[in-house]
């Protein structure tokens, strides 16, 4: 047994099955998963046909991809609170409920509507962002990295997916961009489906006795919760930014808009083997310090290539695909963090909304941060220092969540246990 997985062992002994079926709940683990980043993606390649549909404006158009980001960074500090009061199984039902029926309404047919359903979807996303780590440490303890492994598989395949298919459906069925989204909206309902058998199982998150340390203390009061925290936010906000800009950046260089779009497919595609492979191996190591200088040296090998390709499409693509196993690894080093540095599934959900609240701020300033020095400068290399300043930056602030010899709550008992067992 490794130093890490012998920790958890004593620390979160394997929970009794309590009748839960395991292939029902990882099957709807997974089903979760596969809805976090599919309702973003899909609609992004859309945008220029529902601008044909609808007279909005460019602003109200990058505000389909900023707003969820912000429903993000607003609601997730709440998640846990909602989760300590109706159950984790309860809560995640409520998400993806709100996910779906903003599905609906983002289809109705006017601005607002659009608008609202994009907002209730960004809602939806942010209680499960939060939600899937803290479940994850919660019942299968001893299998923490294979199982985040599993659902950053399936989030990031079922991204991709949505993001390659959504315009040819669209524009080969005759559907539109309504009924192209209202056909991904089917991957939600699923979720819902699969997600019922839960509810019987519903419990609160962690009862901890009153008065002790994990209830009196504050996650935002921990400085290994900012280092987390900042962690996280800067690889959001890399991410975000190549999201946003790499077709543009490419386009300068002189290569074509369709290639320009396959760079976006494969930044995204690079990142899944790592996201899978990544979280199990952090799992099994007493110390993440080598994974973290590796994503640094990535992302600084692939920001140099993209500025020298000068449109070689084979330094380009050798570019992006190290940049997606820079996104892949400091992405799963974050999740990671939520449960590796926390004792208990509330902890590990505190962590987690926090986190993803300010990491999802920093996404959502990223683009437009960038996209105004890159305005200002008329040129690609000074942004570029941003993204360089940030990978440094990374490197930093996860130097301490990667040595593997601290907690969130440090002053924690070793020996406590959830109090769901």
């Amino acid at each position: 047994m490794t130093p890490t997985n012998a920790r958890a062992s004593a620390l979160h002994p394997e929970r009794p099955p309590h009748g839960r079926n395991a292939a029902w709940l990882i099957a709807g683990i997974l089903m979760i998963a596969a809805n976090l980043r599919t309702p973003l993606t899909s609609m992004s390649p859309l945008i220029e046909l529902i601008r044909g549909d609808m007279p909005i404006s460019g602003t109200l158009a990058g505000m389909l991809t900023t707003l969820p980001l912000l429903a993000f960074a607003a609601l997730s500090p709440f998640v846990p609170r909602m989760a300590r009061a109706y159950g984790m199984e309860h809560t995640l039902f409520v998400a993806l409920a709100v996910m779906f029926a903003g599905s609906l309404v983002r289809d109705a047919g006017s601005e607002f509507a659009l608008l609202a359903g994009t907002v209730l979807t960004g809602l939806g996303i942010a209680a499960g962002n939060v939600m899937l780590p803290a479940l994850i440490k919660r019942e299968f303890p001893l299998r923490v990295g294979l199982m985040t492994g599993f659902y950053s598989i399936a989030m990031n395949s079922f991204a991709a997916t949505a993001s390659a298919v959504s315009v040819p459906i669209a524009s080969r069925t005759g559907y539109g961009w309504r009924g192209t989204l209202m056909v991904i909206s089917i991957a939600c309902l699923a979720a819902v489906l699969l997600w019922i058998p839960q509810l019987k199982h519903n419990t609160a998150t962690v009862r901890i006795a009153a008065g002790t340390t994990a209830r009196k203390r504050s996650v935002w009061r921990s400085g290994l919760a900012w280092q987390i925290t900042l962690f996280m936010g800067l690889q959001s906000f890399i991410f975000y930014v190549f999201v946003a800009w790499l077709p543009d950046m490419l386009l300068d260089q002189g290569m074509s808009s369709a290639r320009s779009g396959y760079m976006l497919s494969l930044l995204q595609i690079g990142l899944i083997p790592f996201t899978f492979l990544i979280p199990i191996l952090a799992g099994r190591l007493p110390s993440q310090l080598g994974l973290l200088v590796a994503t640094c040296c990535f992302y600084l090998a692939g920001f140099a290539g993209l500025l020298a390709a000068h449109g070689s499409l084979v330094l380009t693509a050798a570019s992006v695909i190290v940049l997606g196993a820079a996104g892949g690894t400091s992405f799963s080093l974050a999740m990671m963090f939520f449960s590796l540095r926390t004792r208990t599934a509330q902890e590990a959900s505190e962590i987690s909304g926090m986190a993803q609240s300010i990491g999802y701020l920093l996404a959502a300033v990223g683009p437009l941060l960038f996209g105004m020095l890159h305005e200002t400068v008329g040129n690609w290399t000074v942004p570029m220092l941003l993204l360089v300043a940030a990978a440094i930056l990374l490197l930093i602030v996860g130097f301490t969540p990667s040595r593997g010899t601290r907690y969130v709550f440090q002053a924690e008992t070793d020996g406590r246990q959830e109090a769901t067992n």
